[in-house]
This record gives C-alpha cells, structure tokens and sequence, in this order.
C-alpha cells in the first residue's frame, strides 16, 4: 500500500512539475518578445513602453504571483523529484558511459541549477531594483531599465555569460518540453513526432532569439 501511494505522489509530483514547467515555457515567449524590443532604433521608447504596461498593468501583478510560484514548484519539485530518481539507482552502470536516459535527461538537474543561479543574478540587476530592494546603477533611476539592460549589455564579460548561459537553457528546453508532455501521458505515435520537433525547434529559436541581444551589443552596437 506504502509503495503504491509512493508511485502515485511520484506521479503527482511529475505531473505538477510539467505543469509548471509548461508555464514557465509560455512566460518565456512574452519575456522574449520584449527584450527583442531593446533591438529597435527608437531610444528605447516601446520597450518602456511595454515593460511600464508589465510593471503597473493590475492583471499582471496577479500573474507575477502565479509566475514566482511557477519558479518555486518547478525548482522544489525538479529538485526532489531528481533525489528520487538518483535513489531509485544507487548503482552506477557496469558499462562506464552508458545510459538508458538521454544526454538532455541526464543533466536537467545541473543544467537547471546553472540557470537558476543566473536567474538570481537577472532579478537582482532588474526585479529587484524595481521593488527597491537594490539600488540602481549610479545615475540611474529606478525605473529606468532600458539604460539597465543598455549598460549590462555593453559589458562584455556580462554579454559572453549570457551567451554561454542560452547554449544550457537550450540543453534544459530541448529535454524540458517533450518531457513535460510525455509525462501527461500526451505520447502518441501520430502526434509525438511533432512534439519531437516543436520542442527541438523552440529549444533553438527561443535561447538564439536571447541570444540576439547581447551579440548585437557585443558585434554590431
């Protein structure tokens, strides 16, 4: 009985974490969509303008809620759910370098924790500031996160890290998104092939969009 409830909260924590995982997905996409923004030639006019509408819209409030929880389950639930695959095999393979899991499975826990520690980084330079927990760049107002990014991106060590960082949250998408929708039991051998492909498709264009950015500070700027 103790194991058969253990297999189903296994399964539960699975499915919350695609759940969540899945969300963060889509966030991506809007968070993209803006920081393209910083690429156009107008001072940064409609990128403030859209990151004002973010910062005081009340319905987006509400879903900065659902996106730090978001944040919290995906990372809580990756991590236990990562203990209790290692536990599961205690053992290494008797053949050295060989895996039943693929290479992207294999490494989501290291892949995810690099991100995260970026993540923390990316609050403090932008999220925090706007909630007055850190100060602004000197001369700077608060508000005033197109010169944020403007200055972080001139920096050329923080440019190259954020370059290196797109090539793991690429890894961690391309396993991330069939992942999410395997676990939903969505499998199905007319429709995975194109779960196949979308998720190897956004875990390219998605991270290259980001990627964009910083190369243009850093080549064309």
């Amino acid at each position: 009985m103790s194991s058969l409830a253990l297999f189903y909260s296994s399964i539960t924590k699975k499915i919350i974490l695609a759940l969540a995982g899945l969300f963060l997905i889509t966030f991506l996409l809007v968070h993209l969509g803006i920081n393209l923004l910083l690429l156009l030639n107008d001072g940064g006019a409609l990128y403030m303008t859209a990151v004002g509408f973010m910062t005081t819209n009340p319905l987006i409030k509400i879903m900065e809620v659902f996106l730090f929880g978001g944040f919290a389950i995906h990372i809580i639930l990756g991590i236990i759910v990562q203990v209790y695959n290692w536990m599961a095999r205690p053992v290494r393979y008797k053949v050295e370098g060989y895996s039943h899991t693929s290479f992207f499975s294999k490494y989501m826990i290291h892949t995810g924790a690099i991100i995260f520690v970026f993540l923390m980084i990316h609050f403090n330079n932008f999220y925090f500031v706007k909630l007055g927990w850190v100060a602004p760049p000197a001369g700077l107002e608060k508000e005033d996160f197109y010169q944020m990014a403007i200055l972080l991106f001139s920096s050329r060590f923080y440019s190259i890290i954020y370059l290196i960082l797109m090539l793991f949250l690429a890894f961690h998408l391309n396993h991330a998104f069939q992942s999410a929708f395997q676990t939903l039991g969505l499998s199905h051998t007319k429709y995975t092939p194109f779960i196949k492909f979308a998720g190897t498709a956004y875990s390219i264009i998605v991270p290259l969009g980001f990627a964009c950015i910083p190369a243009y500070y850093l080549f064309l700027k």
